[in-house]
C-alpha cells in the first residue's frame, strides 16, 4: 500500500472537567502536531497517491475551525471531553469527508486515511480507518 502524509499543527485551549484527569481538569493550552496520512493501493500515472499541495490545503481548511479556539466554547463540543483521541476521530471525519468529496482530486484512489495528533514529544493519539 502506498502513502503520502502531510502535517500541520493548531494551538487550542481546553478543559477536563473530571477528577480522572488530574492537573488537567481547569483550563489549559495545547499545540497538537497533526499528521493526516493517506493510503492507496496503487498510484495515479503520474506517480501520485494525491497531490501534496491539495493535501496540505485540505488538512489546513479541516483545522482552520479548531485553531485558536477554547474548545470548551464550541458548540459541537459542548460537554464532550476534547482529548487527543477525540480530536484525532474528529478531524478524521472531516478529512473523509473532503477526500470523498473529491477535494483530493485522488479519482477514488484514498482507501484509508489516519489522523495522528502529537501532544508532545512523549504521547501521541491517532484514529485511523478505511474511508
Amino acid at each position: 500500500m502506498y502513502a503520502v502524509e502531510v502535517r500541520d499543527h493548531i494551538m487550542i485551549a481546553h478543559s477536563f472537567p473530571s477528577p480522572v484527569f488530574g492537573p488537567a481538569q481547569g483550563v489549559h493550552g495545547a499545540t497538537f502536531t497533526v499528521d493526516a496520512a493517506f493510503f492507496a493501493d496503487d498510484i495515479d500515472e503520474h506517480g501520485l497517491v494525491v497531490d501534496i499541495g491539495l493535501a496540505i490545503e485540505a488538512l489546513a481548511a479541516v483545522l482552520e475551525p479548531l485553531r485558536y479556539k477554547n474548545l470548551d466554547e464550541v458548540p459541537q463540543f459542548k460537554g464532550i471531553f476534547t482529548t487527543t483521541e477525540f480530536l484525532s476521530g474528529h478531524i478524521f471525519r472531516e478529512m473523509a469527508a473532503k477526500v470523498r468529496s473529491g477535494a483530493l482530486k485522488d479519482a477514488g484512489r484514498v482507501k484509508r486515511l489516519r489522523i495522528t495528533l502529537h501532544e508532545s514529544h512523549m504521547a501521541r493519539g491517532w484514529f485511523e480507518a478505511e474511508i
